[in-house]
């Protein structure tokens, strides 16, 4: 059995803490923190994941109001022992280039986009985590017959937990956290851009 590197190694018996995230230089792009412990992407990212989050974000973005901006793989810090990284973000946080994390009453809405490495994850812990760090909207984005489709969540405050808002398939159209309408079918599907 090979040895693991050094920094590989929690620096407490508690594990790792939210601020060890941003001293691990040594980490793999990507290292999320859940329950204390360091999650690696392990396997390679999927074009479909890729284009679904690059298509999303630019339909985000035209939508999103003044005083939110979307953020792309930016880890949230639920509390000391927990930094997952979302795909997207949409926040009212400020824009400050150095920043490489938001707290959650900064978020509006996560969206995860599924992937078979991290779709167990993205379906109970994380969706768990999130509810209870009081993020107020979840959407994750999964696969169906080649075709993206929408799971939503809205937070119920009075239990800290997500309730179904609905399953979207073709267009996703919300009130919530802001006005949005969405063609889920064009999201693995970029458009043709001419120069």
């Amino acid at each position: 059995m090979s040895e693991l590197p050094d920094w590989m190694y929690p620096p407490r018996e508690e594990g790792w803490f939210a601020e060890d995230l941003d001293r691990l230089t040594e980490a793999p792009q990507h290292t999320e923190l859940i329950d204390g412990a360091l999650v690696f992407r392990m396997s390679s990212q999927r074009w479909w994941h890729g284009e679904v989050v690059t298509e999303l974000a630019v339909a985000l973005k035209a939508q999103t109001p003044e005083g939110m901006r979307v953020g792309r793989e930016m880890t949230i810090r639920l509390d000391k022992r927990n930094r997952p990284e979302p795909d997207l973000v949409v926040t009212t946080g400020p824009f400050e280039p150095d920043r490489t994390w938001f707290g959650p009453h900064e978020v509006v809405l996560v969206v995860e986009v599924a992937s078979p490495e991290s779709a167990h994850r993205d379906r109970t812990v994380k969706l768990r985590k999130y509810a209870e760090a009081g993020v107020p909207h979840y959407w994750l984005i999964g696969e169906e017959k080649g075709l993206p489709v929408a799971h939503v969540h809205e937070l119920e405050r009075s239990t800290s937990a997500y309730a179904p808002a609905g399953i979207f398939r073709g267009t996703l159209d919300r009130p919530v956290p802001f006005p949005v309408k969405i063609d889920l079918d064009r999201l693995d599907k970029p458009l043709c851009r001419t120069g």
